[in-house]
This record gives structure tokens, C-alpha cells and sequence, in this order.
């Protein structure tokens, strides 16, 4: 996995060891996180924007607030995820998907750490799959 840091690695640094919460996005095939001090990039549209990069692409990343205790995950599935069309499969495969490369980003950081899912994000979840 591949990192890129904002305002820069030390920063990014400097808040784990400080407790200060994070930024995360991590791309859907697992292959790269995005950290930032929340104080410096306060929305991750606006984190991408920061690093040069298309702010619409949003779509592309899992999205996280967390610090050395917890990871809130911002579960927003989008519409055209892997093209399935099924809106139930879709939801259950982005979660299966999210917590796999979630959980292996957290770990190569070093963050044993819960990965919560904010109550107004839950909605999605009576549509998953039981299968």
C-alpha cells in the first residue's frame, strides 16, 4: 500500500503521537491511503483538492475519521460501485470490500483499532445481503 500525507508525513506523524484526529481515504482496490491532519483538510472532496487531484473522484476511496482509539467510517456506497446492479448485493460486496482494505490500512499504520460505522450511515444496512 502506498501513502500520500497532507500537509506532509511529519505532520500526519505528529498527529498520531498527539492523539489529534486524521483524514483517511483508501482507494477501493486496497492499493493506497490518504492521511491529513483534520485540522488542515476538514472534508476529504477538499483533502483531494489539496493534493492536486480531481475533488469528484471522491467516489473512487473509502472514507475515515480516526485517531489511536477509533475509525468512523463515512459508509457512502456509490451508485455505480463494481456495476452491480443490484442495490442489496451492492451494499453487502462495498461493505465486505471496505472492511477488508479499512482493517489492512489501519494495521500497516499500526492502529488496532475499532472501525465504527456512524449511526446516520447505517441506514444502508437492512438493505444488505443475508445470503
Amino acid at each position: 500500500m502506498t501513502y500520500l500525507h497532507y500537509p506532509s508525513p511529519d505532520a500526519v506523524r505528529r498527529c498520531l503521537q498527539s492523539h489529534s484526529p486524521l483524514l483517511m481515504l483508501v482507494s477501493f482496490d486496497g492499493q493506497q491511503a490518504i492521511l491529513a491532519d483534520l485540522d488542515e483538510s476538514p472534508e476529504h472532496s477538499i483533502l483531494l483538492s489539496q493534493l492536486g487531484m480531481d475533488y469528484r473522484d471522491i467516489d473512487k476511496y473509502f472514507r475515515l475519521v480516526l485517531d489511536d482509539t477509533e475509525a468512523d467510517w463515512t459508509f457512502v456506497c456509490p451508485l455505480d460501485y463494481r456495476s452491480i446492479p443490484d442495490k442489496r448485493r451492492r451494499i453487502t460486496q462495498f461493505y465486505l470490500d471496505g472492511f477488508a482494505a479499512i482493517s489492512q490500512a489501519l494495521q500497516s499504520l499500526g492502529l488496532l483499532v475499532g472501525i465504527h460505522i456512524p449511526r446516520r450511515s447505517c441506514r444502508h444496512f437492512g438493505q444488505m445481503s443475508t445470503e
